[in-house]
């Protein structure tokens, strides 16, 4: 087997072009110090620190900080080895459970003709949302979901509601019920997406009504969900008036969820609490850290008013840190410097 043929087959196990180029070299050095490890890879010594702790935290190498210079080990091919098979036998239970689950939801392609069915279906689905929950749905019936969404709520999980058909100065019974509500005149579509992976699509009148002659779908389709999802905050959210907003959480607190972490981090300027925050994932459009720790110095969204963002479903923030600044955007990010798969905030000091 040629390098190339074994630095593709190491990038299948999630390491980067340039991170595979430099275990390589190391294999090859033997310990060494970072700065010979640098100079035999072509990049910086400040690189091949943070790689090194990425590659000790994928059992690859050891790193011996504890002399002067730093030096870097690389662990036997046969630990290595062992390692990496018993990261992929531990995802076999999991995989096995979310196959047999997406081969079922796959196949569920849902037309429903009842009113009375389209409200306990939304109920059913807010009963298994994990992360997320996008909900528009006319004020005449939220008392039929309510208390699936409080316990949505209730288990942490981040609740955008649009209700239609009333004033925004009206008297209404909207603390808790979600994490945002916002409130629209005009009697638009029910849209509901779970966790951007299932939910219901509806015309306003079939939920409004008892008597209309509309059908409504429900969907289990993951290329589907993030589609509503960007409809749902870039066509309706903006026309709707803020009507409700929950506090922010209790810090520390950690978000896998980005848009959560972004309603957070806008609730807290809104406090006029400053963070600093730990985001881990990775660079975006360069080779680079996959943990920053810094200082959020600028949020752009448009969970809340007012809005700041320069695209309807843009929400992200910048991170200054000791390196330099960067965007944080969530999974998918393309515009922002660095993608995060989590984010924790602490009060700054």
């Amino acid at each position: 087997m040629d390098d190339r043929e074994l630095a593709d087959l190491l990038e299948q196990f999630g390491l980067s072009e340039k991170v595979v180029d430099t275990y390589l070299t190391l294999l090859e050095l033997g310990e060494a110090k970072a700065s010979q490890i640098a100079d035999a890879a072509g990049v910086s010594k400040r690189y091949v620190y943070s790689v090194s702790k990425e590659l000790e935290s994928r059992g690859f190498v050891e790193v011996n900080d504890h002399v002067v210079p730093t030096t870097i080990r690389p662990l036997p091919p046969m630990e290595v080895i062992e390692s990496l098979s018993e990261s992929v036998e531990s995802m076999r239970p999991a995989l096995e459970e979310r196959y047999t689950a997406t081969a079922r939801d796959q196949e569920r392609f849902e037309v429903i003709k009842s009113r009375v069915t389209v409200l306990k279906r939304i109920g059913e689905l807010v009963g298994r949302a994990e992360s997320e929950i996008t909900l528009s749905l006319p004020y005449d019936v939220l008392d039929e979901v309510e208390d699936e969404l409080r316990a949505a709520r209730e288990r942490g999980v981040l609740v955008s509601l649009v209700v239609s058909g009333v004033e925004p100065h009206d008297d209404l019974a909207l603390d808790g019920v979600a994490s945002l509500v916002r409130v629209w005149h005009e009697l638009m579509p029910t849209m509901l997406t779970v966790d951007s992976r299932t939910g219901l699509i509806s015309p306003g009148e079939m939920v409004a009504r008892s008597n209309s002659e509309s059908q409504a779908i429900v969907f289990a389709q993951p290329h589907l969900g993030p589609v509503i999802v960007g409809s749902f905050f870039g066509n309706y959210w903006p026309m709707a008036a803020e009507a409700y907003t929950t506090d922010p959480d209790p810090l520390p607190a950690t978000y896998h969820n980005f848009r959560h972490a972004v309603l957070q981090a806008a609730l807290c300027e809104r406090a006029g609490i400053d963070l600093d925050v730990t985001v881990v994932g990775r660079m975006v459009h360069t080779d680079g850290p996959t943990e920053l720790h810094g200082r959020v110095v600028d949020i752009r969204q448009g969970l809340l008013e007012p809005a700041n963002n320069s695209f309807p479903v843009e929400n992200a923030f910048v991170v200054e840190t000791d390196e330099g600044t960067y965007s944080i955007g969530g999974q998918g990010a393309f515009v922002e410097d660095f993608e995060a798969d989590a984010v924790e905030f602490t009060a700054a000091e």
